[in-house]
């Protein structure tokens, strides 16, 4: 069982910055599509940004230029910097990750719990 944990969500005025922090925990072989999704009430969970190497990322339009998806060098851990934050940001944040666990290479896809972001105007 692979475990993801979420931190760093909070209340940020507009323009702010927040960084979310995501661990993943278990025996894990291997981390594969790790991303950052979000829903606000009444809407659908949506993609915020998915990381696909050192150099390359997928963003929602809405979040080009002000988020970033960076991955830990030594550890199952990833990150959103989010800044210049704007209201319509405020959602709960999830992170999202598959692959494989040890260790019979078996799959594994994660959410975590989510946390709150909440951007005051």
């Amino acid at each position: 069982q692979v475990q993801l944990v979420e931190s760093g969500g909070g209340l940020v005025q507009t323009g702010g910055s927040l960084r979310l922090s995501c661990v993943a925990s278990g025996d894990i072989y291997s981390l594969n599509a790790i991303g950052w999704y979000r829903q606000s009430p009444g809407k659908e969970r949506e993609m915020v940004a998915m990381f696909i190497s050192e150099d390359t990322a997928n963003y929602a339009d809405s979040v080009k230029g002000r988020f970033t998806i960076s991955r830990g060098s030594a550890e199952n851990a990833f990150y959103l910097q989010m800044n210049s934050l704007k209201p319509e940001d405020t959602a709960v944040y999830y992170c999202h990750a598959d692959g494989e666990t040890w260790p019979m290479l078996s799959p594994f896809d994660s959410w975590g719990q989510g946390t709150q972001v909440t951007v005051s105007s």
